[in-house]
């Protein structure tokens, strides 16, 4: 299943990313809460810790945490074909040139570039040339280059996605103006958000966003910061409930008097106006 916004329709993406800690059983059973709860797609990270560079995740545990909870194309293989199995879309993000070949064995349709890496227009114009449609989080970003992005705005591949990326993010921080930006030069937007709670997702579909991405989790205290903010299977199930919802306050009814006001337009007006 990939993006089609012929029939304007809103997608909801739980991002499972490593959150499952490398347990392919656990990762099966998130994908299950995600679908449970109405999601359309599922977004895992893909990347390989022998070319991460040197830093302080050597020290503070996080360099295990990636080698524990990477997936390789057999494992990525697994989860996408589960996924296939219930019905449910699947895809990840990259962050290197060298993923590309094994992901695209195993998923043709839909790749996506992060924050961290949306700056590299090559490894962008790689996935064009490879995928049929490709999701790039602007976050992470200076000015000029969210700017270059521009070059893609009549490119039908791509599809953008603001972003902030704070871990987590607090309210007065999510920056809607670049999403007010994004409508102006691509024709379909999406967000990613790294805020705690549902609000920031709500108000994006209020204001255009046609795609809608959160950290996903079924429990908050597994290991990682990703759990720690993610939000769990009842609050995405609010987002999909008010993505539903969202359909039918855009139903256009005109100007003039609608059927279900008639009770009031003909029996309640001028009720409490009697005339001595």
């Amino acid at each position: 299943m990939i993006l089609n916004f012929k029939k304007e329709k809103k997608y909801l993406i739980a991002e499972i990313g490593w959150n499952f800690m490398g347990k392919i059983s656990l990762a099966k059973s998130m994908i299950d809460a995600a679908k449970k709860s109405g999601a359309d797609f599922v977004k895992f990270q893909i990347w390989n810790p022998d070319n991460l560079e040197t830093g302080d995740w050597d020290h503070d545990g996080r360099r295990k945490i990636y080698q524990k909870a990477y997936l390789n194309e057999k494992r990525y293989k697994q989860i996408h074909n589960y996924c296939k199995k219930i019905k449910i879309g699947c895809f990840a993000s990259i962050f290197s040139e060298t993923e590309i070949n094994f992901y695209n064995k195993i998923n043709k349709d839909l790749i996506k570039i992060p924050s961290h890496e949306a700056y590299n227009i090559k490894l962008i114009d790689k996935c064009l040339k490879k995928f049929k449609q490709v999701i790039i989080s602007a976050g992470a970003l200076k000015k000029r280059e969210l700017i270059k992005l521009n070059k893609y705005k009549n490119n039908k591949k791509v599809l953008v996605m603001h972003c902030v990326s704070s871990y987590p993010l607090v309210a007065e921080n999510c920056n809607f103006g670049k999403l007010d930006y994004l409508k102006k030069n691509f024709k379909k937007v999406g967000y990613s958000g790294h805020y705690s709670g549902i609000e920031d997702a709500l108000y994006a579909i209020n204001n255009g966003a046609v795609f809608i991405e959160k950290h996903f989790t079924t429990n908050k205290s597994l290991p990682g910061r990703d759990n720690k903010f993610a939000i769990l299977p009842d609050e995405l199930k609010r987002i999909k409930d008010y993505i539903e919802i969202s359909y039918r306050f855009e139903i256009q009814r005109g100007l003039d008097l609608q059927k279900c006001e008639k009770d009031i337009y003909s029996y309640y007006r001028g009720r409490w106006a009697k005339k001595n």
